[in-house]
């Protein structure tokens, strides 16, 4: 079953009961997007690290690191 067929299924199940309709699959996936950003820069906060800038400074150190190709 895909998830459309599964969200009309619920909602179908929710009209007839009298309850409120679910949300549609994807309307929260930018808050939850959000949420675990701001989960991450606390973590790193707590861990005593920068929690902004951070991908910057690793991919440079990263490309430095790097061995150059001879040809």
């Amino acid at each position: 079953m895909s998830i459309t067929q599964q969200y009309l299924l619920d909602t179908y199940r929710a009209h007839r009961q009298g309850e409120p309709a679910p949300p549609a699959p994807g309307a929260n996936d930018w808050q939850v997007v959000r949420e675990l950003r701001d989960h991450r820069q606390f973590g790193a906060v707590l861990a005593g690290r920068p929690a902004h800038g951070r991908i910057r400074p690793a991919v440079v150190r990263w490309l430095r690191l790097r061995p150059r190709s001879t040809y």
